[in-house]
């Protein structure tokens, strides 16, 4: 099944794509719903793995979302390219085959399907994020709404020629408008509005109506949530969006997710936390590693990596979270935001503030931009003015910029490009991911026991069970998980297995079993069925240390050596007390570097 990344897919068009993707890479690939939209769509969830080689929550996994945002259509894009990359080379590739047998990958094209499909009409709206009226329910009765007034599948700009207008022609090309000068006067000067229509207009004065769904997901998750006078479109509550909700479910049910990207657009950066607070507020140790991670994702992709509180801010006294700040802030898993595409980049305009720059910039980059257009995009980036009778406002002309289509997404022909860039920093994410192996497996026989606690027959034996973190990163993944107490270190514990053929204790001796339904997890045994087995040393759960990754804590030429040599590595042992033949099955698990079964026979 080929996928076409120049193309933006309707929502049928996408269910149908994914589900033709499970159908055809049934050993790879799963969908499921996380939950329903708004307007009732299902928001599909891929889970990507090498099934044959485990349970995917039994492996550490990242999470690859995108398309939070209604217009910003580059993102499904993304995970989408990624998905196709992964089952491209799922038997050719060894890096991908590795990485299908020892990781997951769950992966959401799209958060925000009802924003998309309203972008993607006949006659596009492009509005934040949900479809739903907030914050209040009423319909606009005068002032302006944005929308297609002329029918041509675009939202452009109307001018009306103003000798008090902000705008003039740039005095290179009158195609282009740029700000009128501090003082100047003796030009032509335009009024700029967006494309729409006017309610009751009184021939004078209008307001520029907000949209009426007023809702922003990414500013709807549990940490740091403010209200919306402090932040516009948070939603009454956290997770009050079902969208929202659906995520936050889905990622607090699978803690094996250890590292995350949200795709957005557009600016062409690698946002990383914290959004809230500047860098000498994280714990150290997850700055040295955000930075050392993120220096590698601008290597990969060409993208620069910065701060959100230092270098993202849309206002210096505007604090903003999201989606970075809960799975980071609250759940102590990494995260970055990608905004994908950079128009100005493209155009060849270089060393510019990312949001300075929509403030205000020099002339010269609105004519480096012109002939972009011009020259990559036929003229279609910066559509020419033309005559318009407005129904309200009278003769207008509309052109300008086409945000939707060239700024805020690429063009057609320049979209897989874009995102093409970016399979081989997610793959070193999920490469570089905690991952329990075990170690050493022995099991011996210390000889008979006695005492009228044991049947006869029954022996000692010794069990050994060493596990190691063969990742990067350490099983806690960032310090913030070990502050927030979201996750522990290495649980082990053991089951005894049923099995008819053990032959049973005598009538006349006391029996220890380890076989009440409640205390055995999964497994339930008949009375018949449940050895006799007796934990004389080590409890049958206990909770071990957390284990380090391999990634160097300082250079050789520190003045002190790195004490924890063996930081990797964990041995727990049981002294059991069981009948020879009984079958226990051995668990060694952690929250984000995976879970070990395995199974021994006490002989």
């Amino acid at each position: 099944m080929t996928i076409d990344f120049s193309k933006f897919y309707r929502y049928d068009e996408l269910t149908d794509l994914l589900q033709g993707l499970v159908n055809k890479h049934p050993d790879l690939l799963r969908i499921d719903s996380m939950g329903e939209s708004y307007e009732g769509r299902q928001i599909w969830v891929l889970t990507l793995t090498r099934f044959a080689s485990g349970r995917a929550e039994d492996k550490p996994a990242l999470w690859v979302d995108g398309n939070i945002h209604a217009a910003e259509l580059l993102a499904s894009t993304a995970v989408l390219y990624f998905l196709d990359h992964m089952l491209r080379h799922a038997t050719s590739d060894p890096t991908v085959c590795h990485l299908l047998d020892t990781r997951s990958f769950y992966l959401v094209p799209r958060l925000c399907p009802d924003g998309a499909e309203l972008a993607l009409g006949d006659r596009p709206r492009h509005i934040r994020s949900s479809t739903r009226a907030y914050p209040f329910e009423d319909y606009p009765l005068d002032g302006m709404v944005i929308e297609d007034i002329d029918g041509d599948g675009r939202i452009l700009s109307m001018r009306i020629a103003d000798p008090n207008g902000g705008w003039k022609p740039h005095p290179e090309d009158p195609r282009v408008m740029i700000p009128r000068e501090p003082g100047e006067i003796g030009g032509s000067y335009y009024r700029i509005l967006p494309e729409g229509r006017v309610l009751q207009h009184n021939g004078v004065e209008f307001k520029l109506n907000p949209d009426r769904e007023g809702l922003d997901l990414n500013r709807n998750f549990p940490s740091d949530w403010r209200q919306e006078y402090k932040q516009p479109g948070a939603g009454p509550y956290p997770t009050s969006e079902p969208e929202v909700r659906a995520m936050v479910d889905f990622v607090c049910c699978h803690p094996n997710i250890g590292a995350a990207v949200s795709f957005h657009t557009h600016s062409g950066v690698i946002l990383r936390p914290m959004g809230t607070e500047p860098d000498d507020k994280m714990i150290p140790e997850d700055l040295w590693m955000y930075k050392r991670l993120s220096a590698a994702a601008s290597r990969h992709t060409g993208y620069p990596a910065i701060s959100i509180w230092h270098d993202f801010k849309y206002h210096p006294q505007q604090v903003i979270s999201g989606t970075q700040d809960w799975i980071y802030e609250h759940l102590g898993a990494l995260f970055w935001v990608v905004e994908l595409w950079a128009p100005n980049r493209a155009a060849g305009i270089e060393k510019y503030s990312f949001i300075d720059w929509y403030r205000e910039h020099p002339p010269e980059d609105d004519l480096k931009l012109l002939k972009w257009s011009d020259e990559v995009c036929g003229g279609q980036a910066h559509v020419d003015w033309r005559a318009f009778s407005h129904p309200q406002l009278g003769p207008v002309e509309i052109g300008g910029w086409d945000r939707m289509n060239f700024w805020r997404n690429p063009p057609a022909k320049l979209r897989e490009a874009e995102v093409a860039r970016f399979p081989a920093w997610l793959k070193q994410l999920a490469g570089i991911l905690p991952k329990l192996v075990l170690l050493e497996l022995d099991v011996a026989c210390l000889g008979d026991t006695s005492g009228p606690l044991h049947p006869k027959g029954a022996k000692l034996f010794l069990i050994r069970m060493a596990v190691e973190n063969s990742g990067y990163l350490p099983s806690y993944v960032s310090r913030r998980a070990l502050e927030r107490k979201t996750v522990r270190g290495v649980i082990f514990e053991f089951f005894p297995i049923a099995n008819p053929a053990v032959t049973q204790p005598d009538p006349g001796h006391e029996i220890v079993v380890l076989g009440a339904t409640e205390c055995l997890g999964d497994h339930d045994f008949s009375a018949e069925a449940r050895p006799y087995l007796r934990c004389m040393h080590g409890s049958q759960r206990v909770e071990g240390p957390s284990l380090e990754g391999h990634a160097a804590k300082q250079s050789l030429q520190a003045f002190l050596p790195d004490r924890g040599v063996t930081a990797q590595r964990c041995l727990h042992q049981w002294q059991i007390a069981a009948l020879p033949g009984t079958r226990v099955e051995l668990i060694a698990r952690t929250e984000r570097a995976g879970r070990l079964r395995q199974t021994v026979v006490l002989e």
